[in-house]
């Protein structure tokens, strides 16, 4: 006999059926109806969890290839939640930056200290293009490249936790309307202190790395207060 279980209990057994089953990655779950006489779930309570599940980034669900399981990701959760939070009052987008800020400082020194040969060349393309962008004849935002170094720089903790805040700060950066700020002069001085950084990472001064990172993020700071003005 199927039981109706609330939806905590539902959530509860479809996630342990996800975590279970690393297969679920490579091929496609059971129908629906198969995994309700399988965990004793109702249809409608399983199809209401696959939802929960989808919207958190767990599983990808396609009509012809069915339901897989998807490599683990904080972002959705992150972002979902980070999202709502700035609906609700703008000011949680500050409260998150303060938080993404101690984040990266308190990484720093691991994170950089496990870049490869590759990683630092990246991060020194990433600083060429901005400056081409900034300095061109018509100068452009280079904010795929801002985001791209933070990103890059903390790539190696392999921390899907961290990775996750980190990614959502900067989906929260683009919901508020921060990459389209276009104050040159702000954007030449961040792109000084990504160049100090990227040079002392590459030279191995991690210490001289952290100073320029510390000094860069207050600038969100002036940022977020000039755009309210």
């Amino acid at each position: 006999m199927l039981r109706d279980k609330n939806s905590a209990d539902s959530q509860s057994e479809f996630m342990r059926y996800l975590a279970n089953h690393q297969e679920a990655e490579a091929q496609s779950l059971p129908a629906l109806t198969e995994l309700s006489r399988e965990l004793g779930v109702s249809v409608a309570s399983l199809r209401e969890q696959l939802e929960v599940a989808r919207a958190l980034g767990l599983v990808d669900v396609r009509p012809r290839t069915g339901i897989r399981r998807l490599a683990y990701t904080f972002r959705p959760a992150v972002q979902q939640s980070l999202g709502y939070a700035i609906s609700l009052d703008r000011k949680s987008f500050d409260l998150y930056a303060d938080l993404r800020r101690h984040l990266e400082t308190a990484y720093w020194h691991e994170a950089v200290s496990k870049l490869t040969e590759e990683d630092r060349a990246e991060l020194h393309s990433l600083v060429a293009r901005a400056w081409e962008k900034l300095r061109g004849p018509q100068p452009e935002i280079p904010h795929s490249e801002h985001r791209k170094l933070h990103l890059l720089i903390y790539r190696r903790l392999e921390n899907p936790f961290v990775a996750g805040l980190l990614e959502a700060y900067w989906d929260a950066y683009e919901a508020v309307g921060l990459h389209f700020y276009t104050d040159f002069n702000y954007l030449e001085e961040v792109w000084q202190y990504h160049q100090k950084m990227v040079d002392s990472i590459c030279s191995g001064d991690y210490a001289a790395g952290y100073a320029a990172l510390t000094e860069h993020t207050d600038l969100i700071f002036l940022l977020m207060a000039s755009s309210k003005k």
